[in-house]
């Protein structure tokens, strides 16, 4: 008898109510409901404010020690290489976005070359670090609550306009980023080409796709959220993936803190957008509730804009979702994010 696929199996394994589905659906539902005064709780309960010290500027990457590496090194059985990183397109300096009207988001202004330096040419690049189209690392001090960024260093004093971050900067990634990746790939497991926009994504499906994958993420994992963005753009054309995107519902981030994950990627800013009927946040601090909870309460790091494509092909044909996964943000030391090329090897 052939054996089902496991894609077959994770869809009946849902359908006769597996662990990850173990309540009614309007039980479910509810679960899923994140109103402020339960963000406010969060806040307390969930934070990592304190955990590695009242100095630490580092948070979830002290969760990568160094049997977390050791262990992450030995998942390399092929020695394949996958980049993650969307290909930067630039503009020449000058022009100006067709779409904005304002100057892109990448520039490039070359600075010598043939004829009258036919040996070689020079350039200078100028990249906006945030944003919806450059993959980039955020450092913890790129948002606050209250006034306040992780570990609870005060904003006032350690952030200006004209000096950037004393604290939280993108100088406590200095060691990059050395541990075990590990993708979620809700539209493979759901055999959809991309998610819709606005699609939340919830602990269950997060479990789903463990079942789905053989996988169980665990502390010092870094996890890449995979929705299609960049599939869906191919098919349909760009739209205001700042106003509509498929992510993370508000319900997850107990999850993530009980997980210890250290790190998180995904293809737009981790969030869904707008925030399903469930969701009724209202304090401005919290407009993308585990983006902007995860750099500041968890101490989490992101990567935001990755594109997964080719990282779920590959892991689809190898029948392998965890791989190594290597980082390594330049050292700017007053910086809030900087782009970056993530890297998983399998």
């Amino acid at each position: 008898m052939t054996k089902p696929s496991r894609l077959f199996r994770s869809v009946l394994w849902m359908f006769l109510g597996g662990a990850a589905f173990p309540v009614a659906a309007q039980d479910r539902t509810a679960s899923h409901t994140v109103d402020q005064q339960t963000m406010d709780k969060w806040k307390k309960s969930e934070s990592n404010w304190g955990r590695w010290g009242p100095q630490d500027e580092k948070g979830t990457l002290n969760l990568i020690t160094p049997a977390v590496r050791t262990r992450a090194a030995a998942t390399v059985k092929r020695g394949i290489s996958v980049s993650l990183e969307r290909e930067i397109v630039p503009e020449m300096a000058g022009a100006e976005s067709a779409a904005s009207g304002r100057p892109a988001s990448v520039q490039q202004r070359i600075l010598s070359g043939p004829p009258t330096r036919p040996s070689g040419s020079t350039d200078l690049l100028s990249i906006a670090a945030h944003g919806y189209t450059i993959t980039h690392f955020d450092a913890l001090g790129h948002h606050f609550f209250d006034g306040r960024m992780y570990n609870g260093f005060p904003a006032d004093g350690n952030f200006s306009m004209a000096s950037g971050l004393a604290r939280g900067s993108i100088a406590a990634a200095a060691d990059g980023v050395f541990t075990r990746g590990v993708l979620v790939d809700i539209p493979r497991m759901k055999g959809l080409a991309y998610l819709e926009p606005g699609t939340p994504i919830f602990v269950e499906d997060l479990e789903a796709w463990e079942k789905f994958a053989g996988v169980r993420i665990g502390s010092g994992d870094a996890i890449f959220i995979r929705t299609g963005r960049w599939e869906r753009e191919a098919a349909k054309g760009a739209w205001d993936i700042a106003k509509n995107s498929a992510g993370l519902d508000a319900s997850v981030i107990p999850w993530l803190r009980k997980r210890d994950v250290a790190l998180i990627g995904s293809e737009s800013a981790l969030s869904v957008v707008p925030f399903p009927a469930t969701t009724q946040i209202t304090n401005p601090d919290d407009y993308l509730p585990v983006h902007n909870f995860a750099l500041v309460a968890l101490g989490m790091p992101l990567i935001d804009n990755t594109d997964l494509g080719p990282l779920s092909r590959m892991a689809a044909s190898l029948k392998r979702y965890t791989f190594l996964l290597t980082v390594a943000p330049i050292r700017v030391k007053t910086g809030t994010g900087v782009p970056v090329n993530p890297v998983a090897t399998f």
